[in-house]
């Protein structure tokens, strides 16, 4: 851990999604093969808890993915109904080797198919992946 990290007591995984105080993060497709210490770096982070049941916007999707949770498409679509103009998705996915594997391709064609655009991607814990996906600029308001 740097000493940046240790000095604010934010976890360096939670620091690469760049999440910050006061967000509301929605979570999608827990289960028990989640990587729960990242999950409490993001609620330590939002200084919240991570919502299932949305009762208003969202300013980020968690979305957890495995190769045998179905169509991509259908998930990215899903996770943007509840999902302000300008927030985003975490598609977390195992990472190469791991049980789901997505594939880098797959993820990319049912992004753009979903109508996002991938920016970042990031590794956050031994066993998860993340990508960041957000509407293209010009379909944001």
């Amino acid at each position: 851990m740097s000493a940046a990290a240790g000095a604010t007591g934010e976890s360096p995984a939670a620091s690469k999604l760049g999440l910050t105080s006061g967000q509301i993060v929605q979570e999608i497709g827990w289960d028990d093969d989640v990587d729960n210490d990242l999950r409490l770096a993001v609620e330590d982070a939002i200084d919240g808890e991570l919502v299932e049941e949305v009762v208003e916007a969202v300013d980020v999707v968690l979305l957890w993915w495995r190769e045998e949770d179905g169509d991509l498409v259908d998930g990215l679509v899903d996770s943007l109904t509840d999902l302000t103009e300008n927030g985003y998705i975490w598609l977390m996915t195992p990472k190469v080797g791991r049980d789901g594997y997505v594939d880098a391709s797959d993820l990319s064609e049912a992004a753009i198919t979903a109508g996002l655009a991938q920016t970042v991607s990031a590794t956050v814990s031994s066993d998860w992946s993340a990508t960041k996906l957000v509407r293209p600029r010009g379909a944001r308001r």
